[in-house]
């Protein structure tokens, strides 16, 4: 049968397959039976089954018909195995995620100890890793940094804290199921303690960055941390129905009811129970919950006071109110928070005196230190324990914007110990409103070290945001001058990893550049210089495979200032300034005139795409495209006014910022207005949907990660409705925040979504989903994505079952921007 219907005519193949209305096959027909897979009324007409049957009985030395994978046609295989390699090799690339630096044995120079991570795409994991190194000062302009042979892998440990002075470390390693908390206490050479702390003492220790709180007492002997409170008692039920007196414990009699449900703090901590606050004596191994804390106070970034001679010994610590219900608070700064104080627990052994013999805080009352300010985190003692600072928030507590620009304060410590909740809190460095060309635009993301500190006691080394870079400063917090020490003529973004006593340990990256650690140094510490000099340090970190050495060197990137077109006279100075974006493309022309160009967008919408190094975006870069990363206004990085101008107006302002962008670059002659494309996530998901909908001839592909497509659906189901509020109506939208929105409301919402504008979209489009998203909810970008398919524009979906709102997870990660990558070749190129 094979074989005759090979030797037919082309209108006899019509007639066989009864599909006349075919086009004539391609000039396949004298070539092996596999090839004909590729002319579509073949794949139509026969089965998977059939087709297997039908190459056996021809002889082909094919074999059985390998079925594609789900999603990927014979087109795009070769598309998809190609790329995959490139990525992969992208992928593998480490992180340098932090890094301390300790005494040396000798005296002589310092140790360093990196904490370094990288995707592991088959165990859908981030293996986790530390490297060692010796730094030696060889002269003021050099530097030798000694590393070990090979780097040693930290399995199953969820955070690693050293003590103050370096002699010890303590490793937490958090249980998968009901098992206990393991703490170890390592010293130079062995395991000197281990301790299991069983679940009904606390569940997992809090290593997420923002409810993480570890801190060792000054004497070494204490650790104060953030856990999971003990899980609740559920009501049991054994085979004659309740039974009393209901425990944790389990018992093959009986099972498990729920009961009541509670609030949790929304994305990325769903079955999170409530942090609170723990000391372990690291002598015994106990540990004791901290006591006086109201339930509904939940708990983070705990640190130990100065200790007072004769005094009970305090915790300072960040402390959230649910209030009447708990909304999201990942990325969400505008939680209002404050500073408390509470006595810690004391343990008998541990007693200073006979005054300190009662172990009871109970009737010791939790004192509020930042009673006048909305916001105040990352609290951080001076040297000498003379004042403690803070960041605060309030700019973004105070109109609801879900990030803004952050102010740093301080107020004085007690020498006596006796605390105030009507301490003075000193401003440091303000909220900057609008800065001057070139000038100090706020404060923003800040992130501090757990000692921050120069030898004079009073300036922190801090990274922030300046404009599309991230930057160090130096700010003295008792004259509130700042200091950009990071070069100024480095277009680079720049992250401080630990201090070598007065001089920095950095990192710095670039889109087009791996990260690089850098040696930072006072030029002329003597003559209170404020100029830094900054060394380059070869590191094994620096590593990456020829390929991407090669392909990396033949980009470069530039950072734009594109003005505004048609500002009203009725916005602020700061909201007319010129906005920013970063151009990445290749040193020498390829093969047309202009390289592809994909517009890339953040969320937030109060984020900003910083110029440092993304695997992700560098491998797009690779593959023949270049990027345009807007930095529309809302952005974090140019001052509050700019920032604010946003709200009430997502939809318009930023989708107009965002093509006047376009606009500038193609006027430039770096683009075609005929070969674009548009990618972006969450709040850039809604630009890029919004934008294919304003402007459906400008982009011939699309594709968009968890995008908010229909406010009006999201806002029942969101983390963070207040979010929509605020974004919708403006400042004055967080007063009208309700669970029960008005049909006004709705309205408005659904005026203000990219659903409004589906009937006018034509671009192709590729959806990357993630289901466990509580953020922007995954039905929002499947009935915007069936929207599309009903009116037979190109889609698709890809959704992730795993994922939250990042999706973050390495596979999903990887597959993500390999089928970004795959769905812009195919229509781009």
């Amino acid at each position: 049968m094979a074989s005759a219907l090979l030797s037919k005519t082309t209108s006899d193949w019509c007639v066989n397959l009864l599909c006349p209305r075919y086009p004539s096959p391609p000039p396949i027909l004298s070539h092996p039976p596999t090839l004909l897979l590729t002319w579509r009324p073949f794949r139509d007409f026969f089965s998977t089954k059939r087709l297997s049957t039908f190459l056996a009985m021809d002889g082909s030395k094919a074999g059985p018909l390998k079925e594609l994978p789900l999603g990927i046609d014979a087109t795009t295989e070769e598309e998809y195995a190609s790329q995959s390699k490139l990525l992969q090799e992208f992928t593998s690339i480490s992180s340098i995620d932090k890094a301390w630096i300790f005494k040396s044995d000798s005296g002589i120079g310092s140790q360093a100890m990196f904490s370094i991570s990288q995707p592991n795409l088959l165990a859908n994991k981030r293996k986790k890793f530390i490297l060692s190194s010796h730094i030696s000062r060889e002269s003021n302009n050099s530097v030798n940094f000694q590393w070990a042979p090979f780097p040693v892998e930290m399995t199953g440990v969820s955070v690693i804290v050293p003590s103050p002075s370096g002699a010890k470390l303590l490793v937490v390693r958090n249980p998968e199921n009901e098992s206990p908390c393991q703490f170890e206490i390592w010293g130079r050479a062995q395991v000197e303690k281990e301790f299991h702390i069983p679940q009904s003492v606390h569940g997992s220790v809090y290593a997420d960055g923002w409810f993480q709180g570890i801190s060792w007492n000054s004497d070494e002997t204490l650790v104060a941390y953030v856990a999971e409170e003990p899980s609740p008692s559920k009501p049991t039920f054994t085979g004659q129905g309740y039974k009393k007196g209901s425990s944790t414990e389990k018992d093959f009699g009986n099972w498990k009811g729920q009961g009541d449900w509670k609030e949790e703090w929304g994305e990325t901590y769903a079955g999170k129970r409530q942090p609170a606050l723990f000391v372990i004596n690291i002598n015994s191994g106990e540990a004791q919950a901290v006591k006086g804390i109201e339930k509904s106070l939940s708990v983070g970034q705990v640190v130990w006071a100065p200790p007072v001679r004769g005094s009970h010994q305090y915790l300072v610590f960040v402390g959230w109110s649910e209030g009447t219900r708990k909304l999201g608070i990942k990325y969400c700064f505008n939680r209002p928070c404050a500073l408390y104080a509470v006595r810690a627990p004391n343990f008998e052994s541990e007693a200073d005196g006979p005054e300190l013999k009662d172990n009871s805080t109970e009737d010791v009352p939790v004192v509020n230190l930042t009673q006048s300010i909305s916001s105040a985190f990352y609290p951080r003692f001076s040297p000498d324990g003379k004042f403690l600072s803070f960041l605060s928030a309030r700019s973004s507590v105070d109109s609801g914007a879900h990030s803004a620009t952050d102010s740093l304060h301080r107020i004085d410590w007690p020498i006596d110990g006796l605390l105030s909740s009507s301490a003075k809190i000193v401003d440091v460095v303000p909220v900057v409103m609008c800065a001057e060309d070139g000038s100090f635009p706020g404060l923003y993301w800040s992130s501090f070290l757990s000692n921050p500190w120069l030898s004079d006691g009073c300036t922190m080394i801090i990274t922030s945001i300046w404009g599309s870079c991230q930057v160090i400063l130096s700010v003295n917090v008792l004259s509130g001058e700042v200091i950009r020490i990071s070069p100024t003529d480095s277009n680079s973004s720049w992250s401080v990893l630990t201090l070598d006593g007065d001089n920095i340990v950095a990192v710095s990256s670039s889109p087009v550049d791996v990260p690089h650690i850098k040696y930072g140094y006072l030029v002329d510490k003597e003559s209170k210089s404020t100029a830094w000099s900054w060394l380059n340090v070869p590191s094994p970190t620096n590593e990456c495979s020829e390929k991407v050495k090669s392909l990396l060197s033949s980009l470069q990137f530039s950072i734009m200032k594109i003005p505004l077109r048609d500002v009203s006279d009725s916005v602020t100075k700061g909201a007319a300034k010129p906005i920013e974006a970063i151009f990445v493309s290749s040193k020498t022309k390829r093969n047309d005139p202009f390289d592809p160009l994909i517009v890339i967008l953040h969320g937030g919408p109060h984020s900003v795409s910083l110029s440092s190094f993304s695997k992700s975006l560098a491998f797009l870069s690779s593959i023949g495209f270049n990027l345009f990363i807007v930095n529309y206004r809302g952005s974090l990085g140019f001052g509050e006014e700019a920032l604010q101008s946003l709200l009430g107006k997502v939809g318009s302002q930023d989708v107009n910022d965002v093509l006047v962008a376009i606009d500038h670059v193609i006027d430039l002659g770096l683009a075609s207005p005929s070969k674009l494309a548009v990618l972006g996530g969450s709040h850039g998901g809604f630009l890029t949907t919004h934008l294919i909908g304003q402007a459906p001839d400008k982009f011939v592909a699309a594709a968009a990660r968890n995008p908010v497509c229909n406010l009006a659906l999201m806002v029942g189901t969101t983390d963070i409705p207040d979010w929509i509020y605020v974004e919708a109506y403006g400042s004055e939208g967080k007063n009208s925040f309700t669970d029960a929105p008005s049909a006004e409301h709705l309205t408005l919402f659904q005026s203000k979504s990219p659903i409004a504008h589906v009937s006018k979209v034509k671009t192709p489009t590729l959806f990357l989903l993630g289901a466990q998203d509580l953020r922007v909810p995954v039905s929002t970008g499947l009935q915007y994505a069936r929207a599309l398919k009903e009116r037979g524009v190109p889609v698709k979906v890809i959704v992730f079952p795993n994922d939250t709102h990042a999706i973050e997870r390495p596979q999903s990660d990887f597959e993500s921007f390999l089928n970004i990558g795959v769905w812009f070749k195919k229509y781009l190129s």
